[in-house]
């Protein structure tokens, strides 16, 4: 795993925490970012710069609790466009936060099946 993209600490601690159920807050984490990355898209799509607000910043929290630091970062920097409401910003970090979900999402799957083993 890239240490760019997880934070291999938050994550044992969440493993030592969790314990038999840590593939269960994995798997969570996935689906609900999915619907999350949907909430931000059609957020933008209608140009609601409350709930691409709230979208980015319930993400931005999630990433933050499963060691997703830029993640975590570009969906802060989403909140505050929305927050100043200059949605003509928006497209870009979208996209970016996009890519990073992508990397953190082979990732943790990669994560996961190392755990089946």
């Amino acid at each position: 795993m890239s240490d760019i993209h997880l934070d291999h600490s938050v994550l044992s601690a969440l493993r030592d925490v969790m314990e038999d159920e840590f593939p269960v807050l994995l798997d969570t984490f996935l689906t609900d970012s999915i619907e999350r990355l949907r909430q931000i898209q059609q957020a933008h799509a209608v140009s609601d710069c409350q709930a691409l607000r709230l979208a980015a910043h319930s993400f931005k929290g999630s990433c933050s609790n499963m060691g997703a630091p830029v993640l975590a970062a570009l969906c802060k920097q989403l909140e505050d466009i929305a927050r100043r409401e200059q949605l003509a910003d928006a497209p870009g970090i979208i996209l970016l936060i996009e890519q990073e979900f992508r990397i953190v999402h082979d990732l943790l799957l990669e994560a996961r099946r190392g755990l089946a083993r």
